[in-house]
């Protein structure tokens, strides 16, 4: 899994037919902080998560399965919104 921030939305009006009704989120990785690092990402939303909101992602084989997607061209799913984190020593 990654932790990640919703950075924000991506519209694509032509996309595969098995993607239509899919809320497409842009997320950046982030550091147990919250703070932003590493490149961006689409990922599908199946949590409705929100603008700024720090979550979880999956990606490969298991965003299909996250997002009850099996046989769709997703490859990152958001599968958590993070309430927060504790990082020991």
């Amino acid at each position: 899994m990654i932790l990640a921030r919703v950075v924000g939305t991506v519209v694509a009006t032509r996309k595969d037919e098995k993607l239509v009704c899919s809320k497409l989120l842009l997320v950046r990785s982030a550091d147990p902080a919250g703070k932003a690092e590493g490149s961006y990402l689409v990922a599908v939303d199946t949590v409705d998560a929100g603008a700024g909101e720090l979550v979880l992602v999956v990606s490969g084989s298991s965003a299909r399965m996250a997002a009850g997607m099996k046989d769709c061209p997703v490859d990152a799913a958001i599968v958590g919104v993070v309430d927060e984190v504790t990082v020991q020593g």
